[in-house]
């Protein structure tokens, strides 16, 4: 296609915010010339649906709770002065403690004080502030992060181990709304336990973000520990990063979280804008529509150009999976919505899979993350005048354009740098652009009922697995295969359940189970020594 054309459309379709230093470019992906009017009246609804949203409405009728996600960096949108004070009084908590730790007023135990933390927590309670700390992070932030985000015991040993005898220095920060997830109160209990091992008493070290009234709370206020930080039923784990979940773990690692909050503030504006053109998220959320035929029809691959925003995908995987993964729509029909992300960082793509991304299976569309400014000085000329940073922007646009040459389409956001206001900007874009993509395809952005029926199953696998193991350590004859041990225990349908349990069971030293292997693996039988 001719480059003038481009360079039209380009010129045309390009949303600028010079005041907020971001680019929205859409001028890849092939709509024709009146698709943004022809969509005006389902943008006219979710415009509408939005503001009901930040007024306070029930958006998320499954548990009877508004949405407030926004309220956290513009305070005053709040529905009620209580929700408003308590969102200030906070965020001034927040720096409170983390100028405390940092000039030694609250200390550790033992030692003089803290240099490290580690956070404890599951999905948005860990993603978010993971993302913040990889992109932010320098050599001498005040305090070094660690995070501890599932239930895998040898997850646990290898941060432990890294975290050494510097355990009497760090402060873990406990992260769970309900303070009953399964995955955060097992990572607790474990390092409870690591502090034991070397003397030191947790409760001196550790700090709760919690719901005010829950289980983590009522511990936390009960062994007295050095801090809570609140969690409110209408900031779900998705949305939380400007909550106390991502401020806290940001503001002890010596980044500007007013930054934070004022680039998304300042991009929850521009993102309320009712025209189309003007609005980025909007943009972005007709481009999803448009490229996946609004049934998530194509994957959407994000690649930032730039190391920092490594895990930029990673934390959009779970803000835009589960928030869009439905399999009913707002009147109860079927219609299994979803939109499926993954991504890498550029140029490592380019010796990863841009080779299928051209020649490939064309089921996807393409966001790059492109950030202006390479580093804090000058840079090395590593070929005639080129430097590192030179090379990095031309393998950009290169790819760019030897996808869209082969029928590939994408979608450029541009930032000046990388900085807390820059993260602040991109954090409020997405949130907003999902939430009024949801609305074009008529669903709730707001629950996860899926994430609810495997937290379900895997309960009933673990009292499958106790019937299971008491069986057997009461049982006195002959090994059992799991399908006698299914028949014996009256559940004939479980056998393969029980095989997996075993399996398991019998890999570790926890419950005494002994395997003896037969040539058929399904057929080998169990005992408990």
């Amino acid at each position: 296609m001719d480059n003038l054309y481009l360079w039209e459309r380009y010129k045309k379709h390009l949303c600028y915010h010079s005041g907020i230093g971001l680019m929205v470019d859409i001028s890849r992906i092939a709509f024709t010339d009146d698709f943004l009017s022809s969509m005006a009246p389902l943008m006219r609804k979710a415009y509408h649906a939005m503001a009901d949203l930040e007024r306070g409405g029930i958006a998320n009728p499954d548990e009877e709770r508004m949405v407030g996600h926004y309220w956290l960096r513009s305070p005053d949108l709040a529905p009620t002065t209580e929700i408003r004070d308590m969102i200030e009084i906070t965020i001034k908590n927040i720096s409170a403690f983390a100028g405390g730790i940092h000039s030694g007023a609250i200390s550790p135990q033992f030692a003089e004080r803290f240099s490290r933390f580690l956070v404890v927590g599951i999905g948005g309670s860990a993603l978010g502030p993971q993302f913040v700390s990889d992109a932010l992070g320098r050599a001498n932030d005040p305090l070094k992060p660690h995070f501890l985000d599932n239930s895998d015991p040898d997850g646990f040993d290898k941060v432990l181990d890294e975290i050494g005898v510097a355990l009497s220095e760090t402060l873990t920060i406990v992260i769970s709304k309900s303070g009953g997830t399964a995955e955060t109160r097992n990572g607790m209990l474990e390092v409870k336990e690591a502090y034991r091992r070397r003397g030191l008493d947790f409760s001196r070290h550790a700090v709760a973000v919690t719901g005010a009234g829950s289980v983590l709370d009522r511990l936390a206020l009960k062994d007295d520990w050095i801090a809570r930080f609140p969690m409110w039923d209408w900031v779900g784990g998705r949305t939380s990063v400007t909550s106390a979940v991502g401020l806290l773990p940001a503001a002890l690692q010596g980044f500007d979280i007013h930054a934070l909050l004022e680039g998304a503030r300042l991009c929850d504006g521009i993102t309320r804008n009712r025209e189309i053109p003007a609005n980025p998220a909007s943009l972005l959320a007709l481009m999803w529509y448009h490229a996946t035929g609004g049934r998530g029809g194509r994957d959407m691959v994000i690649l930032p150009y730039k190391d920092r925003l490594l895990l930029f995908s990673r934390y959009l995987q779970q803000l835009v999976m589960e928030s869009l993964g439905k399999e009913c729509d707002l009147d109860g029909a079927v219609v299994h919505q979803g939109l499926t992300v993954y991504g890498n960082k550029g140029s490592t793509d380019q010796h990863a899979y841009v080779q299928q991304l051209r020649d490939g299976l064309n089921n996807y569309f393409v966001t790059f993350i492109e950030v202006l400014r390479d580093r804090g000085g000058e840079s090395l000329a590593v070929e005639e005048i080129s430097t590192s940073g030179d090379f990095l922007n031309g393998f950009l646009h290169g790819t760019r354009s030897a996808l869209y040459d082969n029928g590939r389409e994408s979608i450029t956001i541009t930032v000046e740098k990388v900085d807390e206001r820059s993260l602040g900007v991109l954090i409020a874009l997405y949130e907003r652009a999902v939430g009024l993509y949801a609305s074009l395809i008529n669903i709730n952005a707001y629950h996860q009922p899926g994430v609810e029926a495997g937290k379900k199953a895997a309960g009933a696998l673990l009292a499958l697995q106790n019937k299971l193991l008491d069986y057997l350590g009461s049982y006195n004859g002959a090994s059992l295969t799991a399908e006698e041990i299914a028949v014996a225990i009256d559940l004939p349908c479980e056998a393969e359940a029980i095989f997996k349990i075993l399996l398991h069971a019998a890999a570790n030293d926890d419950h005494g189970v002994i395997m003896q292997k037969t040539s058929y693996i399904y057929e080998s039988r169990f005992h408990r020594g």
